[in-house]
């Protein structure tokens, strides 16, 4: 269940209910099953679902093998192409949003916390004047630059954003993580910097190269541009046959539990 008291400043429960029932039916969707209200509470009863990719990432040690890390994306992909579909943006795309499912389903990756979801509107992007306050929208280890800046995302931005979070999972930071600041302002500000000055090489260093041609894509698209969703899955996919990989769904952390007779 996730509750939202009634006297929230700012509500966003009803509107996320709202984007689970626009979503229904698709793989990876959790079903809202209720949304009412109980002492105070805004309440929404959807599936229950496993531990989310930032708990078993803490789990196996910060760090995620290829493997693992080839597997989730394949799945993520599927994941955004079918929310873009339905013209939703995400817009916090984080591993604590990412859930497995449970028993049947426990290799299936869940999309959650739709609280920041938005419609997609085909306008092009407007910059922001330089004195107009700007407020971050996501998550900043993860937002894309889009985010940073509060102005309009689309799809590339999710596609930004996934690309930050398997460079996470492979090396268990980002570049821009351990910036000292004196309030979280001026960290967001640095972090921002960071992105918007690091080139793909850079920030792909040490990777298979097939990640920089992921973000070479996406920063190649257009803000409206639809992606090929098919072309970046294939671009996965292929280094996971050339690197031998059995897609056999036994993830890092289904090695660690056995090993760990749990």
């Amino acid at each position: 269940m996730k509750l939202e008291h009634v006297y929230e400043n700012a509500p966003l429960l009803e509107a996320e209910v709202d984007v689970y029932r626009s979503l229904a039916g698709g793989v990876g969707i959790p079903r809202v099953h209720a949304y009412l209200f109980e002492c105070e509470y805004n309440v929404m009863v959807f599936d229950l679902l496993g531990p989310s990719l930032e708990d078993l990432f803490n789990f196996c040690g910060r760090q995620f093998s290829l493997k693992t890390v080839l597997m989730l994306a394949d799945q993520l992909l599927h994941r955004l192409e079918y929310i873009h579909s339905k013209d939703v943006i995400h817009r916090d795309i984080k591993p604590e949003n990412f859930l497995m499912g449970m028993g049947k389903y426990g290799n299936h990756v869940y999309v959650t916390d739709l609280g920041l979801a938005t419609e997609r509107r085909e306008v092009q992007i407007k910059s922001v004047p330089a004195s107009v306050k700007r407020h971050l929208i996501g998550t900043a280890r993860f937002a894309s630059i889009n985010g940073h800046l509060g102005t309009l995302q689309d799809r590339c931005d999710d596609l930004e954003s996934l690309g930050y979070m398997l460079l996470y999972f492979l090396r268990g930071s980002l570049p821009w993580q351990g910036f000292t600041a004196k309030d979280h302002a001026q960290k967001d500000e640095l972090i921002l910097e960071k992105k918007k000055t690091i080139s793909t090489k850079d920030l792909c260093r040490d990777l298979p190269k097939d990640f920089l041609t992921y973000f070479d894509h996406i920063r190649s698209l257009g803000f409206d541009e639809r992606p090929v969703y098919a072309y970046l899955r294939k671009i996965f996919r292929s280094l996971f046959i050339q690197e031998g990989f059995d897609h056999d769904y036994v993830f890092d952390w289904t090695i660690l539990k056995y090993l760990m007779g749990t």
